[in-house]
């Protein structure tokens, strides 16, 4: 059913409130699916370093990413692929998050002799940065450069729109609510989601998500609620897609370290 035009109206006004990544509603889906997906072992491990749920930390990265000590990071929370939508690791090969996470996974399978504040940190980078790689603007493609769009005449980056802005312009829902709303897959259908590698995923971002330049172009204007849902309609499945994803795969990688 069609929203009216004053729902919409207030969906408009609310998402002009935004956070950078997918937002803090969309890792803490994410973290929140990964976490019902954990082995007892694997969560009881976790949690034994860290001290609580890890939707806590979910956007934490992008809370520290400017910290003197965490600056090192601000780079990894997106990634090229080439023209095969394959990873590409010569684009920004000192920091993106296919490195970002292959290098904290590498560490973490010795993660008995590290000493504790490594292994925090390893997990907090895990659980934001497995989230960040699903989020489709942040598959950075060959030719394709950042634009903005004009949402009732006002503009708005389209790598902002996709952080945070479809999610709230569409749905107010917790991390939990996500989560039973969407995790809904058979374990036939979890295993086929989360086979292959990282670069395998990520190969699956890339092809998945091109779909999101054919919905807007650079400087399009949506002037009406009507044009606006047009837009909104097809972009919330694909970001719940990503979201669901992305909490498989995040516990995939978290029960095969510590599970």
């Amino acid at each position: 059913m069609k929203k009216t035009l004053f729902l919409l109206s207030a969906a408009l006004i609310l998402c002009f409130d935004s956070a950078f990544g997918w937002g803090k509603m969309g890792h803490d889906a994410i973290a929140y699916i990964a976490e019902c997906h954990l082995t007892s072992k694997a969560k009881k491990t976790i949690e034994k370093y860290i001290g609580t749920s890890i939707v806590h930390y979910a956007s934490w990265m992008d809370a520290y990413r400017f910290e003197p000590q965490y600056a090192h990071t601000s780079l990894w929370h997106t990634a090229w692929v080439d023209d095969n939508d394959e990873y590409d690791p010569t684009r920004k090969p000192d920091g993106n998050a296919i490195k970002g996470i292959e290098d904290t996974m590498e560490l973490l399978r010795d993660y008995k002799s590290l000493d504790d504040s490594t292994v925090v940190v390893s997990i907090k980078y895990l659980v934001h940065l497995v989230g960040d790689m699903h989020c489709p603007t942040h598959v950075k493609y060959p030719g394709i450069k950042g634009f903005n769009i004009y949402v009732d005449g006002r503009k708005l980056n389209y790598h902002g729109v996709w952080d945070s802005y479809v999610l709230d312009c569409n749905v107010r829902w917790s991390g939990m609510e996500f989560q039973h709303i969407l995790d809904r897959c058979t374990k036939r259908e979890i295993k086929a989601i989360t086979a292959g590698s990282v670069r395998d995923w990520f190969h699956d971002c890339a092809v998945y998500c091109r779909q999101i330049y054919v919905l807007a172009q650079p400087d399009q204007q949506f002037k009406s609620p009507d044009v606006w849902e047009d837009f909104l309609n097809p972009a919330l499945p694909i970001a719940e897609r990503q979201i669901l994803y992305a909490g498989y795969r995040l516990a995939h990688v978290l029960n095969e370290l510590f599970g």
